[in-house]
């Protein structure tokens, strides 16, 4: 299967109660206002970015390396693969 676009990172963790996962960034960076996908194996959904945080500080782009917290419409796969949209 070929990939949506660009691999950010990874999903690491899913907070049910704030519905906000974490994803490691190990590639592209993922800005507020990216559309992306959540790949997992029990399926995948889209949705567009309206907030990203980093040690609970608001940022607006997070980069390689980083661990940043995403606000998510549906729980995610811990696993589960974040693309970019393109």
């Amino acid at each position: 299967m070929t990939p949506p676009g660009p691999l950010v990172g990874q999903v690491t963790h899913y907070f049910n109660k704030i519905q906000v996962c974490v994803v490691k960034v190990t590639r592209s960076p993922l800005k507020v206002g990216d559309r992306v996908r959540v790949m997992g194996k029990a399926g995948e959904f889209k949705q567009k970015v309206l907030s990203l945080q980093v040690e609970s500080r608001d940022v607006s782009v997070a980069k390689k390396g980083q661990l940043v917290g995403l606000k998510v419409d549906r729980p995610p796969k811990i696993g589960g693969a974040v693309y970019i949209l393109i």
